[in-house]
């Protein structure tokens, strides 16, 4: 198949591009910049110039392709809804030209949309469009595109990691960097789910090929690590103190990252698994935050 793969130069696509390479599908691959063509050029992918701003161009990528794996997203976090938005307009633009057609559109959300708000973990057929994440702007986005006619599937990832960046805890850890502690709310017993890049990238790529209209798949290997343990591990790479802030005070210290502090986000994938024959093989999230070179983040 040709693919457009948005955020092609990105943390998740760069690992999802060489896969797609390998598996004998071509590649179309967005960015925003000369330089980011060049390199996908050098690895053997096309190139697309275009921004998030500008969803019609994005469009314009997706005319020709057989199917589209959406994976860009504005990741900074402390205008976190607006990059939702962002996404949800990108997402219907992208729809708009594979309406009606069987190729499939590959998009991403998070984990926590699976909450089935009884305490136990996320699942993939639970669609919560109430979940306090904005992110759930995507996944709204996406069931639209779905009553229309547009063959649109979802994989839902949780923290997303290797020993260079590991979704929100990379912004975590550079809170504690400039706060001199890192901290954890009450007990730090909340926990969140992860899995290791290379696994990440591989699901995707099986659920590409298997196209399915209305799946959503976890990307989960972990279904939960405490915020507590996670802290403990960064704490120590820093050089600095883990304490414990109580809830009440925890906005202040954390500021926009306390709804992402305070939040409790296990996930199960044993649908995803039995469904893609997907296996993680990756190290851990606190293996991989053990082994990171903390000086150079």
């Amino acid at each position: 198949m040709r693919v457009f793969l948005t955020g092609a130069t990105g943390f998740i696509g760069s690992h999802i591009l060489p896969l797609l390479l390998a598996t004998g599908h071509e590649v179309i691959g967005l960015t925003r910049s000369d330089a980011g063509a060049r390199k996908l050029a050098s690895v053997g992918a096309s190139a697309h110039i275009g921004t998030l701003e500008d969803p019609s161009g994005l469009a314009k990528g997706a005319e020709n392709a057989d199917a589209v794996i959406h994976t860009a997203f504005d990741h900074d976090f402390s205008n976190f809804v607006a990059n939702c938005e962002k996404d949800r307009r990108v997402i219907a633009a992208l729809g708009s030209v594979l309406k009606g057609s069987d190729r499939p559109l590959l998009i991403t959300s998070g984990v926590g949309i699976g909450d089935p708000r009884n305490g136990e973990p996320a699942r993939e057929d639970v669609f919560d469009t109430h979940h306090f994440n904005p992110r759930i702007a995507s996944e709204v986005a996406g069931q639209q595109q779905l009553e229309q006619g547009v063959n649109l599937g979802v994989v839902r990832l949780p923290q997303v990691h290797d020993t260079v960046k590991q979704g929100l805890i990379s912004p975590y850890i550079q809170m504690a960097r400039e706060k001199g502690v890192v901290a954890y709310i009450d007990q730090g017993a909340n926990r969140w789910a992860a899995c290791h890049v290379n696994d990440v990238a591989r699901l995707y790529v099986l659920a590409i090929d298997r196209a399915e209209s209305g799946a959503h798949y976890h990307a989960v290997a972990e279904e939960g690590v405490a915020a507590r343990d996670i802290a403990e591990v960064v704490a120590k790479g820093l050089g600095v103190p883990a304490i414990s802030v109580p809830k009440e005070q925890a906005e202040g210290h954390f500021g926009w990252f306390a709804m992402f502090a305070a939040a409790d986000i296990i996930a199960s994938s044993s649908q995803t698994r039995q469904k893609l024959a997907w296996a993680p093989k990756g190290p851990g999230l606190l293996d991989d935050l053990r082994d990171m070179d903390y000086a150079a983040t």
